[in-house]
C-alpha cells in the first residue's frame, strides 16, 4: 500500500477511522502500563487523533507520526483556540516537525524513523497502525518498532479481527496469533480484552462482515 493511498483519503476527506473523542481502549487500559507522567510515547500513524492530546493532558512526552500534512495541521487547529497560531515546522531528519508543549508531530513517513530522531523510548500506543498495513508492511513495521524500543518499554496495541475473506482492508485483520507471529520473539503479550464490536461498527457490517472482534493487547520489551 503506497503512501499516495493515504494522502487521497486525507485530500478526499475519507477517514471513517477517526475518532471525535479520546478511544475508549485507551481510557480503559492505558493505566495497566504504570508509566510515569514523564514518559515518552510514540503514537504511530497518528492522524489527527484526540488520543495524542488525552496522552499528552496525562503529563506524557507524546509524539506522533503522520504522513499527511492535512492531518497534522487539522489536529493543530483543531485542538487549539482559532486564535491560537498553528506551530510552526523546522526540519528534523525526513520529517517535518511540529511542536507544542509536551507534544510533537513528525510529518513524513515511519518507515523513515530512527532512535537518533526520537530518543530514548518508553510506550507506544498503536491504535489504527498496524491494522492500516497489509502484510508484508506489517512485518517491516513489527521490526522498526521492536528496533526503535529499548528493553522493558511497552506498548498499547488495538487490533481487529474478522475474516479476511469478507472485507479487503484497510483495516485489515490482526488477531492473536499474527500479533504473536510479529512480536513473540521479542516481547512478553498479554491479551487484555477481546469483544464482538460489530453491532457498534455498522459503516463494517455494510462492507460484508459477519462479525469484527476487537482486540487489546499489553505487550513488554524483552
Amino acid at each position: 500500500m503506497e503512501p499516495e493511498f493515504w494522502q487521497q483519503r486525507w485530500r478526499q476527506g475519507e477517514i471513517g477511522f477517526h475518532l471525535e473523542q479520546p478511544n475508549p481502549r485507551l481510557v480503559t487500559h492505558w493505566p495497566a502500563l504504570a508509566l510515569p507522567a514523564a514518559a515518552r510515547v510514540l503514537v504511530p500513524l497518528c492522524g489527527k487523533s484526540r488520543d495524542l492530546a488525552w496522552l499528552a493532558e496525562r503529563g506524557h512526552e507524546v509524539i506522533g507520526v503522520e504522513l499527511s500534512p492535512i492531518a497534522v495541521t487539522d489536529f493543530f487547529r483543531e485542538q487549539f483556540d482559532p486564535s491560537h497560531p498553528l506551530p510552526g515546522g523546522s526540519r528534523c531528519g525526513n520529517f517535518d516537525s511540529y511542536r507544542a508543549g509536551n507534544l510533537e508531530i513528525l510529518c513524513g513517513d515511519c518507515f523513515d524513523l530512527e532512535r537518533s530522531l526520537l530518543g530514548p523510548l518508553d510506550a507506544v500506543y498503536d491504535r489504527a497502525a498496524l491494522v492500516a498495513l497489509p502484510d508484508p508492511l506489517r512485518a517491516r513495521y513489527a521490526k522498526l518498532l521492536t528496533e526503535l524500543l529499548p528493553s522493558g518499554a511497552q506498548m498499547l496495541l488495538v487490533t481487529f479481527e474478522y475474516p479476511q475473506a469478507e472485507m479487503s482492508g484497510p483495516p485489515f485483520s490482526v488477531g492473536p496469533g499474527a500479533v504473536q507471529n510479529l512480536y513473540g520473539a521479542d516481547f512478553a503479550i498479554d491479551l487484555l480484552a477481546s469483544e464482538d464490536i460489530l453491532d457498534a461498527e455498522p459503516r463494517f457490517r455494510q462492507r460484508g462482515l459477519q462479525t469484527l472482534h476487537e482486540h487489546v493487547f499489553h505487550l513488554r520489551r524483552r
